[in-house]
């Protein structure tokens, strides 16, 4: 069969899209990149949003319709054909659904006559998708989540802790490198967690430091983590970041609100203060880390007060990057009950946000204003990216003759909130 594929979310759906693609080309089946060439349509949806729910429902619904008049299969995929099949079936009822957790089984929706359901069962931790995109590959190390948090629909969709062995992600980290991979994303919805299940210990440390075994010209990227799960075993991680130079000094860790008050009803396993050391300990021990961080704006209890000292801790922090987002509100959750912020507040604090989140960002890149940097390059847009030591994106202004993999040294002459402005010929204007 001809497939095609549209993948929407995280780096946990889109190393979903890789275990379906690996398994769909090895039992002969042509993945293709135009809907028209295709026979079957695969949509792997996100639902972690209402509005991302919204524009997942309107496309899978001008999917179905350009099915039904095509002829072809239509097979939806993902979070929320696993967390709420029946938006999914309402719309579109001839349409196979396939949870996540079996994704390793994509095939049986692909090659059936007739619509089927797979939405039970566990991740299959034998299957890792080996598929390069653009020189990038995201290699699931585990899902699923300890926390419960009032908020989140996602656990609706990948609960149960899942990790994959040691081995099978070193083999899979070996074999995406080998065909042209130069970053590599360790994925997951925890990936402090990873090894509970499966070894009765957290063993991201151990992996991180297998995975320098590794040979090969290539970064890896550690996925999201929450705090609560970093921490026993943050001197560990410390030691195997520093010593593995092929490891970005980056780490992802969701902070959500700087209220106590707002995190004891998300249900968060942690305190601000705690947060704020475990930050403070990071870039006391290694040098340059920069620190990712995740934010909900608006959630339910929200006072003015409470948004303040949000605002307070990203200016004290100083974090390189806010993911930053309204609280939206999802079915099945606990938040979802609660006496809602207006949506007019909701838009005038994210307003506010935003433009504290740039200025911090800007005043954090414009450090770098004047110094020389290495990169490794790893995209190409309107022209060549590189990634630094610490994973800030560095925009190279005279880059003819790079390629992907290149090691160079970069002369910092500009910044924005976003990125680094760069080039290899100090002269360069």
């Amino acid at each position: 069969m001809r497939v095609y594929i549209e993948t929407y979310g995280c780096a946990l759906n889109k190393g979903d899209e890789f275990i379906m693609k690996t398994v769909l080309t090895r039992r002969g089946h042509l993945l293709v990149n135009s809907i028209d060439d295709s026979d079957v349509v695969i949509i792997n949806t996100c639902t972690v949003r209402y509005d991302t729910e919204l524009r997942m429902l309107d496309r899978i619904n001008k999917l179905y319709k350009y099915t039904k008049t095509t002829g072809k299969r239509l097979v939806v995929a993902g979070c929320l054909a696993k967390a709420q099949p029946y938006q999914v079936h309402k719309i579109a009822p001839s349409a196979s659904l396939v949870s996540p957790q079996n994704a390793s089984l994509i095939y049986k929706a692909v090659e059936a006559e007739e619509p089927i359901y797979l939405l039970n069962g566990e991740k299959d931790r034998r299957i890792i998708g080996r598929w390069v995109e653009k020189h990038v590959a995201y290699i699931p190390i585990q899902e699923g989540c300890l926390g419960n948090c009032s908020f989140c629909i996602t656990k609706l969709a990948r609960r149960k802790l899942v990790s994959y062995p040691v081995k099978l992600i070193v083999e899979a980290v070996r074999n995406v490198v080998e065909h042209g991979a130069v970053e590599v994303e360790l994925s997951g919805q925890d990936t402090a967690s990873y090894g509970l299940d499966l070894y009765g210990r957290q063993e991201l440390p151990k992996l991180v430091e297998e995975l320098a075994s590794v040979n090969g010209n290539y970064m890896i990227r550690i996925g999201m983590m929450n705090p609560d799960t970093l921490l026993p075993i943050m001197d560990e991680l410390v030691e195997s970041i520093k010593g593995n130079p092929r490891v970005y000094r980056f780490l992802h860790i969701p902070l959500q609100s700087g209220s106590d008050r707002v995190l004891k009803i998300m249900n968060r396993k942690y305190s601000v203060d705690t947060y704020r050391s475990i930050v403070k300990e990071l870039r006391r021990k290694i040098p340059g880390i920069s620190i990712a961080t995740d934010i909900i704006v608006g959630h339910p209890g929200e006072e003015e007060d409470d948004f303040e000292e949000t605002l307070r801790i990203i200016r004290e922090l100083k974090f390189e990057r806010v993911h930053v987002a309204a609280y939206s509100i999802r079915p099945n959750t606990y938040s979802a009950k609660l006496p809602q912020v207006p949506t007019k507040t909701k838009k005038e604090r994210m307003k506010r946000i935003l433009r504290v989140i740039e200025e911090v960002g800007l005043s954090v890149h414009r450090e770098y204003i004047g110094s020389r940097v290495e990169v490794l390059i790893t995209e190409y847009g309107k022209g060549w990216v590189g990634r630094t030591h610490n994973y800030i994106p560095v925009i190279i202004e005279d880059g003819n003759g790079l390629n992907y993999g290149d090691r160079i040294t970069v002369y910092i002459h500009n910044a924005t909130f976003y990125d680094l402005r760069g080039s290899i010929n100090t002269t360069y204007s």
